[in-house]
């Protein structure tokens, strides 16, 4: 185990103590959140790079043209 993997284990170990709770039940806790949501249970735009988070947050800004269908779309592009 590389060493920076070994501290992030025991910072996590402690924590996990402090919730009364071994590596393995927070484990199965965590699938469980992740079966229930369907997705991580936690925000994961930190762990994404600056380039994808750009991405995203223009995406959630978005306020070109929408179309109902790709018909539409091809219409207003002027594509048959």
């Amino acid at each position: 185990m590389t060493q920076t993997l070994t501290i992030l284990k025991r910072n996590a170990d402690m924590v996990f103590k402090q919730l009364a709770l071994s590596a393995s039940q927070a484990v199965n806790r965590f699938y469980q959140q992740v079966q229930l949501r369907q997705s991580l249970p936690f925000e994961s735009k930190k762990m994404l790079n600056e380039t994808t988070i750009q991405a995203l947050n223009n995406a959630e800004a978005f306020d070109g043209a929408r179309f109902e269908n790709t018909n539409k779309l091809f219409e207003d592009l002027g594509i048959k």
